[in-house]
């Protein structure tokens, strides 16, 4: 056992291995060197360079967005006419970020907090007072009162006409590793052209004012269904640049995201539809504090920010151009084991590419040939007379 691994350290430590180049003639091993070497080829220029762009270096944006709504409606609840603006329908204090809350319909309750209500024990509205009726399983809860009725929902929607509400988005990107600065206020667009655009994904894809109703219909929703029980788009600005051309090909492009759900779903087949919130405005009448409660129907609008600028840069070029001459030793890989472990000639081929030398056998070898020149000279003959 011990001699085993002194032999196995022996060999380890001082024997060295260097490759031994073999040229073999096979039609059918030299094919398929060739189209994995093409394989190779192919994956470098059509993956790395053409579509992943690996001569690039790459950054991501810091952006900014600040919207603006414009739009009047006008409605008539039960002889109360009612003009509402920007300042009653826009809801800014309800989002973070990029995002605004129209509304499209609400619900209002006036309550009193100083009365009780009896209620179900398995529903509890506000704080229990402790006075239950067992006969009728109810028991009485300080409240806001009377409660809302959560299942009711307008129909129809109070604000219809917002589907031809404008929304005016300015965006600013800044790419800190190259130092550009972009607006989607891009060339051409000034504010005259501003003044009369309205954005059209096929005629004016860069105007920054957008209808609602478009904006619902490009998610791929319905405006009625919408406007109705509320919810969710994402509004996607895609920024992405190639640096290597002129800046003025940085623009912007808009796509438009339905967030709640899928729009090929029933209805009966959701859960949490739509999107509400309430708030409730709250005075004092008489000496008692009371509010009205406001349940708001409506729609929310997150604007994303998606960017990636790429510009050439020559250390990830040599990066991978070196990955992809290391790839290239895939082929000589494969055909090795092809020759050695397939082929009915790799015996031969073994033979023909590892050669096994033994240094003590050479020197034994070397010193007897040395031995037999000096006794030959010795001798007083020629060593070639032989």
């Amino acid at each position: 056992m011990k001699s085993q691994i002194t032999n196995a350290l022996s060999d380890f430590f001082f024997e060295y291995e260097t490759p031994r180049q073999v040229l073999v003639r096979n039609r059918r091993v030299g094919v398929v060197c060739r189209l994995i070497q093409l394989g190779v080829l192919a994956y470098i220029i059509g993956w790395v360079f053409i579509y992943e762009k690996g001569y690039q270096s790459t950054d991501t944006a810091v952006s900014s967005v600040f919207t603006k709504m414009k739009g009047v409606g006008y409605t008539n609840v039960s002889g109360r006419e009612t003009v509402w603006d920007v300042a009653d329908y826009v809801f800014p204090s309800q989002v973070s970020g990029a995002c605004k809350s129209v509304i499209l319909s609400m619900t209002s309750q006036e309550q009193n907090p100083s009365q009780t209500v009896k209620v179900n024990t398995e529903i509890q509205p506000g704080q229990m007072t402790g006075v239950c009726v067992n006969a009728t399983k109810t028991c009485e809860v300080l409240t806001w009162c009377p409660v809302e009725d959560d299942t009711y929902i307008p129909d129809p929607p109070l604000l219809i006409s917002a589907e031809n509400y404008t929304l005016f988005i300015k965006n600013s990107v800044n790419f800190p590793l190259f130092g550009v600065k972009r607006s989607n206020l891009v060339e051409g667009i000034d504010g005259l052209y501003i003044s009369k655009c309205l954005y059209d994904p096929a005629d004016a894809p860069l105007c920054p004012i957008f209808k609602l109703g478009d904006i619902v219909k490009l998610s791929g929703f319905s405006f009625e269904k919408i406007a109705k029980e509320g919810g969710a788009i994402g509004i996607v600005v895609d920024w992405t640049c190639n640096l290597d051309v002129h800046i003025k090909h940085c623009k912007p492009e808009y796509s438009f995201h339905g967030l709640y759900g899928n729009a090929n779903e029933m209805d009966e087949v959701r859960t949490s539809m739509g999107y509400n919130f309430r708030y409730a405005k709250h005075y004092i009448e008489n000496g008692v504090s009371k509010r009205t409660l406001l349940k708001v129907f409506g729609i929310r609008f997150d604007i994303i920010v998606k960017s990636l600028a790429r510009k050439f840069d020559i250390i990830p070029t040599l990066t991978a151009i070196g990955s992809g001459v290391g790839i290239f030793g895939v082929a000589t890989v494969v055909c090795d084991l092809v020759l050695l472990y397939l082929l009915p000639k790799r015996e031969f081929y073994k033979n023909m590419k590892f050669k096994y030398t033994d240094t003590e056998v050479q020197v034994r070898s070397d010193v007897l040939l040395l031995f037999g020149f000096k006794h030959k000279m010795a001798a007083g003959r020629h060593p070639t007379s032989d």
